[in-house]
């Protein structure tokens, strides 16, 4: 027990010091250690030193985290905008939890980001509104195609959100195969018997889908008339 306390005693404190957590000498364990103890601080210099931050890969977890605790809305926004990928999508990410119905025009337009990891972010903060106020800016990114509409839609599906089933039978008359696929799989959950005359002409369709195609990466190649099927039997043990 002596030992451990004298261990522990040895090492270097690293407080809440806004000196060490901008101390570009230190390493990121140290300075992200002085980050946590600086959450809750709504001073400028803290607020400044924590936008400043979110463009360090290794820092902009908790600075983000930190701005959102301290209130810092602004801050946030304009990081939207900023040229580090990775601090674009922090800033999303944290403004969805915030679950603010004023973010959501702002996260809308994040979820068109050239960056697959800004609009995936704007996406999934878009999901964290409990309330299903960003139901209709997820009801636009679902059909759009691709990893998107997957993330867009399993959520309006969890919803019951009565848009879902019209998306779902827009998508299965696109020509992309991914966007079928997602299409069937959504008309399967919350389709009734008047689709299946649609499902049973896809059930013939021997296209599969898999690596190279839009938004599934290296994924086992997947049966468009396999899915059909499947959506076939999951509607008829429904409304049995």
């Amino acid at each position: 027990m002596k030992i451990g306390f004298l261990l522990l005693a040895a090492l270097p404190a690293f407080g809440g010091d806004i000196e060490t957590f901008t101390d570009n000498g230190l390493n990121a364990t140290q300075r992200n250690t002085a980050c946590l103890a600086l959450r809750g601080n709504k001073s400028p210099e803290v607020v400044a030193a924590m936008r400043s931050a979110l463009e360090n890969t290794k820092l902009q977890a908790c600075a983000g985290t930190n701005l959102r605790v301290a209130g810092a809305q602004e801050e946030l926004l304009k990081a939207l905008d900023d040229r580090e990928p990775s601090a674009r999508a922090v800033a999303a990410r944290e403004l969805g939890t915030m679950q603010n119905h004023e973010f959501l025009g702002a996260l809308r337009k994040a979820a068109d980001d050239r960056d697959l990891l800004v609009a995936s972010n704007a996406v999934e903060g878009l999901v964290r509104y409990e309330d299903h106020s960003s139901a209709p800016a997820l009801r636009e990114i679902a059909l759009l195609g691709g990893v998107l509409t997957s993330l867009a839609l399993d959520t309006l599906v969890d919803w019951n959100d009565a848009g879902v089933l019209n998306i779902g039978r827009q998508l299965v008359l696109r020509k992309e195969p991914g966007d079928q696929l997602i299409g069937i799989r959504v008309i399967g959950l919350t389709g009734g018997a008047q689709d299946i005359p649609m499902l049973t002409k896809l059930g013939k369709n021997d296209a599969a889908i898999g690596s190279g195609s839009r938004g599934f990466g290296l994924m086992p190649a997947v049966s468009i008339a396999r899915a059909a099927q499947t959506a076939i039997q999951t509607i008829n043990d429904r409304i049995r």
